[in-house]
């Protein structure tokens, strides 16, 4: 097995919605579903971040209206035919050889078949498909054709599909799903486009396709709603022969565009051919991977780890950093759940914080843009702050329906789902969670978690001397009323209360974060008597999940043992699942889940109520014996609760929440979509809670309870500013290769040199020495070991020189020595004065050149690198390793748009403590070939020493300068 391909072998049409929801390409902007280019049993869907469409159908004898993101017009189409025969179908083909593989890494999907016509004639087909991930607007697919036992004319057509609706889901084909109307399609020389719009949000979507290749060009076939090509290719025995199809898609959403057909039109005239387009794809999944990395031991899990994180980033790309978009719950991959943007944040975003905290910013961004229909739906129902909706899309009002179908009976029951207001805790956690992981809380974030926290003040009654919240549904999602209640709604729902404690302590300590948003002194005093006075039930001496729990019926659990969704078995049986404890996921057990034991024995203990040791293992194992874990999040939540108390039942649901996807343990949901949220629970299940990382305002701490199976977990994170590294087994655990349980906020940590990495390896070999052998010597992982030697970064001062010593050599050495180390190491004077230096000054002061600092922020973050420098005609010239940060980042950005990065010069005089220091701000590019020979001339030195014969020149934007005098 490899850990990094997913491979399919044999074409299955009963299992081909699993494969193309699993096959799915994207780029975080749109994704095209793993769906065959050619006719027959396919479920063929491409789908755009926040695209969506409202349209009214009649259900059940009333009118109802839905939200759904659209299935835009299909790219795909391509097939096939040998003289004589029909078009190919995988479905009704001779196939000696069919096998589709997903190559995670490089972000590609492959197929290769050989196909038997009637004649006996063989022909290999080999695809590759992409969905760009270095121009969010780009896709392409490239065909080679090869005749094995014969010679001759071998028919293609290809085109563009308008025609397609939403009907990828089969309980959804009742309601409408003709979503694209107006359409219309043309060429310009030999690209082809086609448009149509939404019905109702009036979107404008655009196609435009470029056929490239071995068959001359022909005029596009044009009809209504689509487009087509027909290509002849003289085919010679074993020769073979290539069309690639390369397309963009836009819309009217897109920034900095004129209009659709135009900006789809332009983007694909300019892109390159498919081979640059692959290399640049390439290299920011490269990118995207080394920060993502997360390794465990085993290339079963391995895979499956890689597999989800794969398609979060396909659907969570820096990309959608700019977009306005949320979490889509069942990504970009199918129509299930419509597209829409529930809960599934808090298990995405904790992950996402500590890797790519842009993304994140960009997903809460989402949230805020919404806040005022939040505060205008709780002013509506009563309430001050922001109720936010349990189901979003476009706009953020409630996109819940108000009733659902019941594949078991056939009846469409009233949804009321709506109730769940647990989702604004859900917000109000991962704006806590970015503030503990980045540092930063921005206006906009504070104003979220204080208007949320208003809401579920408001919601709170007090009663008899206790807060109370009715009304509402929790996580468990089976309970929506008490039995035969004539509203719906339940009291004290466990999860939602304690929640709402931990909300009024994190909106206090916000107001003092960002103490001009402070509310009032009675506000404030509010929350804090809500914190220490909120309800909690219990019964058999266990948290009741709400009030009146303990008094339902037990279930026949030997009758529905298996069944997963017991609302909708029971409803068929004429009976109601909200008579019975019984629980669709985990809902009490969620506390456990967000709060660490310390946490939650505060919060029980400042609400008044004593927590005995005891009381979460059993409140654990109640609920556990009546939950039918209808959802896939379940297995999530109950590995991460059980991780210290029943080890092996945690491994069990741990491996059932990774197979969940791969397996379709759910019975044909998969096929409809992936579920996102618990792939990025598992990810962050293996970060958090079995590597025992908790963000606290001090720092981190670190408890690992790895299991013995899962061998050794490594895994770099982005915490405040800085990059950690982590790795443990079920021994120990060590940062940056030191066994530690803690890191403190604000320790330091050396800024990455880029050449460090280069040293250790001349050094270990100079030596003659292991990796493992210098690991030891220098009390550190081989891990921590191999990730120094590989990535832009450094230890701290302690591992520095014990690296050194292990290396026969000094810690000056290692970071460049001699004339590559930068002065200033001295103590500044106590009371310095600062002078504001003009351009002219600053520009005499650099111009003799030396040693100067360039700072670019790229899909991998801050990237900081020392360079010798020259001035020359005006630039700023320096040289690099081709291949290298600098290189990758100029060659992997959008065409026609400039990487402007930082250049930073400081002069230190020691004996005096004075200095100044030069910030240069503007593009960066390449030296064109043909003024490398003039430039080389200025006498550039590379910073590291040897081959670095790459010449990179900034020219000047902008200029500032600061002398520092000791007084």
């Amino acid at each position: 097995m490899n850990a990094w391909i997913l491979t399919y072998d044999g074409f299955h049409p009963e299992g081909e919605g699993l494969r193309e929801a699993l096959c799915t390409l994207g780029n975080g902007r749109f994704a095209t579903r793993g769906a065959t280019p050619e006719n027959g049993p396919r479920t063929a869907g491409t789908y755009m971040a926040g695209c969506y469409d409202r349209l009214d159908s009649v259900v059940a004898g009333r009118t109802v209206t839905n939200e759904d993101i659209v299935n835009l017009p299909d790219w795909l189409p391509l097939t096939f035919a040998t003289p004589g025969s029909g078009w190919f179908r995988p479905d009704a083909a001779d196939l000696p050889l069919y096998r589709y593989e997903l190559d995670m890494r490089r972000g590609l999907l492959l197929r290769d078949l050989r196909w038997r016509d009637g004649e006996g004639r063989i022909t290999r087909v080999l695809q590759r498909r992409l969905v760009s991930m270095a121009d969010p607007y780009l896709a392409a697919m490239e065909t080679t054709f090869i005749a094995e036992n014969w010679s001759g004319p071998l028919r293609v057509s290809t085109g563009l599909e308008g025609r397609v609706r939403n009907c990828a889901v089969a309980r959804y084909r009742a309601l409408r799903g003709d979503h694209l109307i107006g359409h219309a399609t043309g060429s310009e020389g030999d690209l082809a486009w086609l448009t149509a719009s939404t019905r109702a949000s009036h979107v404008t979507v655009a196609l435009a396709a470029r056929i490239d290749g071995d068959a001359p060009a022909t005029h596009p076939s044009l009809g209504l709603g689509h487009v087509s090509y027909e290509h002849v290719l003289d085919l010679a025995q074993g020769e073979p022969a290539v069309l690639t199809k390369i397309v963009s898609l836009t819309s009217s959403r897109d920034p900095a565009s004129h209009d659709p057909r135009s900006s789809a039109l332009r983007h694909v005239r300019r892109a390159p051919g498919f081979g640059e387009l692959l290399a640049r794809h390439e290299a920011a999944w490269e990118r995207l991977w080394r920060h993502a990395c997360l390794d465990v031991d085993g290339p079963e899990l391995s895979q499956i780890v890689h597999l989800h994180i794969f398609h979060l980033l396909q659907t969570l790309s820096p990309h959608t950093a700019d977009l306005d978009a949320g979490v889509p719950s069942r990504g970009l991959h199918g129509e299930a759940y419509r597209g829409h943007v529930f809960w599934d944040e808090l298990f995405v975003l904790p992950w996402l914080d500590l890797r790519f905290p842009e993304i994140a910013r960009g997903l809460l961004r989402y949230r805020w843009r919404r806040l005022p229909e939040a505060r205008d739906a709780a002013r509506e129902a009563g309430y001050e702050g922001a109720m936010f909706p349990w189901q979003s899309g476009s706009d953020g009002r409630e996109e819940t329906q108000t009733v659902h179908l019941n594949p078991a009976s056939g009846n469409w029951l009233p949804d009321n789902s709506r109730l769940q207001r647990h989702v604004g805790l859900a917000i109000a956690y991962n704006v806590w969670h970015h503030y503990l992981a980045t540092g930063s809380m921005p206006t906009w974030c504070a104003e979220l978690l204080l208007d949320i926290a208003r809401f579920f003040a408001s919601l709170a009654v007090r009663t008899d001397g206790r807060y109370e919240i009715r009304g509402v549904m929790g996580p468990d999602e089976y309970h929506d009323a008490y039995p035969d209640a004539a509203v719906p709604g339940l009291a004290n729902n466990a999860y939602t209360n304690v929640m709402t404690a931990w909300l009024m302590l994190r909106a206090r300590d916000t107001a003092q974060i960002v103490p001009h948003l402070a509310p009032s002194a009675d506000e404030l005093a509010r929350w804090d008597d809500i914190s220490r006075h909120m309800r909690v039930d219990f019964h058999d001496g266990v948290i009741s999940q709400f009030t009146g729990y303990g008094d339902l019926l037990e279930l026949d659990w030997g009758r529905y043992r298996g069944v997963r969704r017991l609302d909708r078995a029971l409803e068929a049986d004429g009976d109601d699942v909200n008579r019975y404890k019984a629980s669709k996921q985990a809902d009490t057990l969620m506390i456990f889940y967000l709060l660490s034991s310390g946490e939650l024995g505060e919060i029980m203990q400042r609400l008044g109520y004593p927590v005995d040791p005891d009381l979460i293992a059993r409140t654990i194992a109640y609920y556990l014996e009546r939950t039918s874990h209808g959802s896939t999040l379940s297995a999530v939540v109950h590995a991460w609760v059980l991780s210290r108390s029943n080890r092996p039942q945690s491994w069990m649901f741990f491996t059932e929440a990774l197979a969940s996807d791969v397996e379709d343990v759910q019975g044909g949901t998969t096929a409809e979509g992936i579920h996102l949220g618990a792939m990025g629970g598992t990810l962050d299940l293996l970060q958090r809670c079995y590597l025992g990382l908790e963000l606290r305002r001090d720092g981190l701490r670190l408890d690992p309870a790895v299991p013995d199976r899962l061998g050794l977990v490594t895994v770099p994170i982005h915490y405040r500013g800085r990059r950690v590294f982590i790795d443990a087994d079920h021994r120990k655990a060590r940062v940056n290769g030191v066994p530690r349980r803690s890191y403190a906020r604000g320790e330091p940590i050396m800024s990455g040199t880029g050449d460090l990495g280069r040293r250790i390896i001349h050094h270990r070999e100079r030596l003659r020495l292991t990796r493992e052998q210098v690991a030891e010597k220098a009390q550190m992982s081989p891990g921590y070991l191999k990730y120094l030697e590989e990535n832009a970064d450094s230890p701290d001062t302690g591992t520095l020189y014990r690296l050194a010593n292990a290396l026969d050599t000094t810690a000056s050495e290692l970071l460049g020595g001699g004339r590559d180390h930068p002065p200033g190491h001295g103590p500044a004077m106590a009371h310095p004065t600062l002078e504001r230096l003009d351009e002219t000054e600053a520009l005499r002061l650099i111009e003799p050149g030396g040693i100067g600092r360039v700072a670019f922020n790229g899909l991998q973050g801050l990237t900081v690198l020392p360079v010798n420098y020259k001035m020359h005609r005006g630039d700023i010239v320096f040289r690099t390793a081709a291949g290298g940060p600098m290189d990758k980042e100029l060659r992997s950005g959008v065409e026609g748009v400039e990487i402007k990065i930082g250049f930073e010069v400081d002069r230190i005089d020691e004996a005096n403590r004075e200095g100044w220091s030069v910030l240069v701000q503007g593009p960066a590019h390449h030296v064109p070939p043909e003024e490398v020979d003039e430039v080389a001339g200025a006498g550039v030195t590379p910073w590291a020493g040897g081959e670095r014969r790459l010449y990179i020149r900034i020219s000047p934007h902008q200029i500032t300068g600061r002398r520092i005098h000791g007084v």
